[in-house]
């Protein structure tokens, strides 16, 4: 390998990654996560680490409002109660019974009028 007169010798440059010019500082940066470990070992499982069946035996309902747009229907009643669990499938079920349309009927559905939500998508995701 070959070197010019104006290039450092590879192995002489420091590495960016090297040690810290003030390693005194770790200690006290493991003691703190220390310090912060045992809090959270105190608090016992949080919410999130719990399984879902346990976390929310009956999920509350969501009040979902619908509201034509364009040329659809208007529906006589806009707001229903639906459980947060369900699959934005559902949703789309139920408006079609409402609304007496066919499976290959078209149905376009907006949330907030920004955006379609996916089928799969639960009821509980798009209310946050």
């Amino acid at each position: 390998m070959a070197h010019t007169i104006n290039s450092p010798d590879p192995s002489s440059r420091p590495l960016p990654w090297g040690p810290p010019e003030h390693s005194d500082s770790f200690p006290e940066a493991i003691k703190a996560l220390d310090t912060y470990k045992q809090r959270d070992a105190s608090k016992g499982p949080s919410p999130t680490h719990l399984p879902a069946a346990h976390s929310h035996p009956h999920p509350p309902p969501v009040i979902v409002r619908f509201k034509a747009v364009g040329n659809a229907p208007i529906m006589k009643q806009n707001f229903y109660k639906i459980t947060s669990s369900n699959r934005f499938q559902a949703v789309i079920q139920f408006l079609r019974k409402e609304l007496g349309w066919q499976a290959g009927d078209p149905l376009f559905t907006y949330v907030n009028l920004a955006f379609s939500p996916a089928p799969d998508d639960t009821v509980s995701n798009l209310f946050k």
